[in-house]
């Protein structure tokens, strides 16, 4: 297993994968099928995961088929936030879903993304061990090992949570697997403790009866919509389009939580109890959607430990994402479009 990667090593491995994704990735249509796309050309290329349910309802409903035509969709799978921004940063999507803290630190690092929406405000993220383990609270992981995913919102969370007590990555061994396998990990005693998403910290939780040992809203950032600059520049339209659909989904679900369960359920091959735990205890999704001030404050005060961890190339280029990082005007347009958006925006 291996630990934590220092900062140059990790951009070492993300350039090695920016290379692969760039000959590899392949796309899913609306209809299942995956190559080329419908007669009328693909317009949009945009991602699909598990910790946005926006995303699974946009796709299972067909919203954007219908309005930008057959064929017009690429469909690309998120397995979480650092592979959303290893897609956009290879230009295999051209908008991606994010924390908002990866979003930032993607951009501090030469990324050009700006976030178009916010899709929830998420608790997907706490500390998780066995059911059976003693730990009981963060100071307890001084020396144990740590199953995370690297430039995600758990990793993000773990750091901050090591803060809390006085520890830092270097008093513990992070071993760096994607979210599925770290919760693998956990259950099989290959670790002491997980930094989980959900839905498969929901999984364990409800299936393993692991136990979440540190909850803390305020250390998840927000669910972020991210599209490549380039793309926005050139295709203004099919962004707006994209970001009232998912203004239109998030409205359904608040109207309709357990046909948006049953999605969630579907698409992740999950029961419906874990969708139900995932979708209705731990995200809010009644938020304004315009990317802005409270998604600064949380990841303002995240910029210090990003700097002291040698997450960000420098100080100054953290801040200049942070001040550019959002681009309202979508959001903004999609505001008000439908019940919950005029509600929460009000």
């Amino acid at each position: 297993m291996t630990r934590a990667l220092p900062v140059l090593a990790r951009i070492g491995v993300l350039a090695a994968s920016v290379g692969v994704l760039a000959g590899c990735v392949a796309g899913e249509n609306a209809d299942g099928s995956v190559g080329a796309p419908a007669a009328s050309g693909v317009q949009v290329r945009l991602d699909y995961a598990y910790y946005n349910p926006e995303s699974l309802v946009i796709k299972e409903q067909g919203w954007l088929e219908q309005e930008l035509g057959p064929g017009s969709v690429e469909w690309v799978q998120s397995s979480g936030s650092n592979k959303a921004n290893e897609n956009l940063r290879a230009d295999a999507i051209d908008i991606g879903s994010t924390a908002g803290t990866p979003a930032l630190l993607a951009r501090a690092n030469g990324s050009p993304i700006r976030a178009i929406d916010v899709f929830s405000r998420p608790e997907w993220s706490a500390i998780v061990v066995p059911a059976d383990s003693a730990i009981t609270n963060p100071a307890q992981l001084r020396g144990q090992k740590i199953a995370a995913t690297q430039g995600t919102d758990p990793y993000f969370f773990l750091l901050q949570t090591l803060a809390s007590v006085g520890l830092s990555a270097s008093d513990v061994e992070i071993v760096n697997l994607q979210h599925s396998d770290g919760k693998l990990a956990l259950e099989r005693g290959d670790v002491a403790a997980w930094a989980g998403l959900d839905p498969f910290m929901a999984q364990t939780e409800l299936e393993a009866g692991s136990k979440l040992i540190y909850r803390n809203l305020d250390f998840n950032s927000y669910g972020l919509l991210d599209a490549n600059e380039k793309f926005l520049q050139e295709h203004p339209d099919v962004a707006q389009v994209v970001v009232t659909a998912y203004e239109r989904a998030r409205a359904w679900i608040i109207e309709n939580p357990e046909a948006a369960v049953q999605t969630l359920a579907t698409a992740a091959s999950i029961s419906p109890d874990i969708a139900r735990q995932q979708l209705l205890t731990r995200t809010k999704l009644d938020i304004d959607p315009v990317p802005g001030e409270p998604q600064r404050t949380v990841l303002t005060r995240l910029l210090p430990l990003l700097v002291k961890d040698g997450l960000v190339r420098s100080e100054q280029e953290a801040q200049s994402a942070l001040e550019t990082l959002f681009e309202p005007r979508f959001a903004q347009e999609a505001r008000g479009t439908t019940s919950a958006g005029a509600a929460a925006g009000s």
